[in-house]
Order: structure tokens, then sequence, then C-alpha cells
């Protein structure tokens, strides 16, 4: 990245941390917070061609080690036509505050109180049904993320919830669409309820990688 288009990413970010006073500035074009072992961003995700970017929101889990961070539920700005919508640096000034708007009112979770671990749950459940209904390949990790991050909550109910969703949706899964390093249903869902009853170790995880992605300084709702 040259030392202008330095410039221009920081400007753009302090821009969009100012609009979501709740967020704090992660990396360049990046904002974070934290929800208990969870952390959920506002990232404007680069084009292509590096002249424009697409605000998206996200979720990550802590629960389980991975090298980045993740944008789990990911969603950009679309227009009223649907159709995922960019940002023009050169027109950040102009057009950022209504991009911000409008993604703001698009969010699965609130981009202004923060939401609860129960709220992102919810949404990880309805995302991973809805994934089934309309035939695209079987939400593993969002499904695992949901009982993972409730039990590091120590949410015992919410995580049972989450077990019961897997092995529903475990036995409609076409064995076409389950990964090749698959290896049996039960299987899955005994190494999931096994990392659910350890909740000291998920709590481990997560401090780790907090760690790791160097998450300290971003504040916990």
């Amino acid at each position: 990245m040259s030392k202008a288009d330095a410039t221009t990413a920081g400007r753009v970010t302090a821009d969009w941390t100012k609009v979501f006073g709740g967020f704090d500035t992660w990396r360049p074009l990046r904002l974070l917070r934290r929800v208990g072992p969870v952390v959920q961003g506002v990232t404007l995700d680069r084009s292509t061609s590096g002249d424009a970017y697409y605000p998206t929101t996200h979720i990550h889990a802590l629960t389980r080690p991975f090298p980045v961070i993740s944008l789990t539920l990911g969603q950009r700005l679309v227009s009223n036509s649907g159709m995922q919508e960019a940002i023009r640096f050169a027109r950040h000034a102009e057009d950022h505050l209504d991009a911000s708007r409008r993604l703001a009112e698009q969010a699965r979770l609130s981009l202004d109180a923060p939401p609860s671990v129960g709220d992102i749950v919810k949404e990880l459940h309805a995302f991973a049904v809805a994934q089934y209904e309309l035939d695209n390949p079987p939400a593993l990790n969002e499904v695992e993320d949901s009982v993972l991050i409730s039990s590091a909550s120590g949410d015992k109910l919410l995580a049972e919830q989450g077990i019961q969703l897997a092995r529903e949706l475990v036995g409609k899964w076409p064995k076409s669409r389950i990964p090749l390093n698959w290896t049996s249903e039960e299987e899955w869902i005994t190494s999931l309820t096994e990392k659910a009853a350890n909740p000291e170790g998920l709590c481990a995880i997560v401090e780790s990688q907090i760690t790791l992605h160097k998450l300290a300084k971003i504040r916990q709702s």
C-alpha cells in the first residue's frame, strides 16, 4: 500500500469509526468490538480494482483456533435492487454517511447498541436453517459456533439448543454436500457435545485468540 493509499484508508477508517462509536479501529478499514467470546465487525472491503470499498458487517467466534478474523454472517451493503454496493474512495466524503445509515438498517445484528450473545446465536441458527432450505452447502461452522460461544458464555441451555439444531440438521443434510473430511454424524455430534461440556477450555481458546489477533485493546460490550 502506498503512502497516499494508507492516508486515504486511515481517513476512511476514522470516519466510519466516528459514525459507529461503539466500535474501535482494529486495522485500516477494519472496525471491531467484542461481545463476550465473539467479535462483531464492520469491514470496508476493498474492491478488486482498489478504488472503492464494500461496507460489510460480520461476526467472528473466538472459540476455535483460527489464523484470521473471519467474515461469518457477512453482509455487504446492498442497493434497492439487491446488488452489492461499493463506495468509491473518491466519493467517500459525500457518500459514507448515507451508506453507514443504510448498512445499519440492513444488518442482521445491531450496529448501535451491542447485540447479546443470545442475539448472535439466534442469527447463527437462522442462517444455518436458511442454508438448508435454500439447498446451499451445510452451515457446519455456524452451527458449531452457535454451540461453542453459548458454552463459553456460560449459557448451557442455549448450547443445548444449538446441539439439538445440529442433530436435526445433520439428519437432513445430503451426504453429497458434507465435506470430504467428514467422519460420521454421530462423531460430529459427540465431538461438539464434548467441547460444549468444557467451557473452561473454550475460554482458554478465547484468551489465546485475543492475544494472537491483538484484540486486548478492543472494547468489550
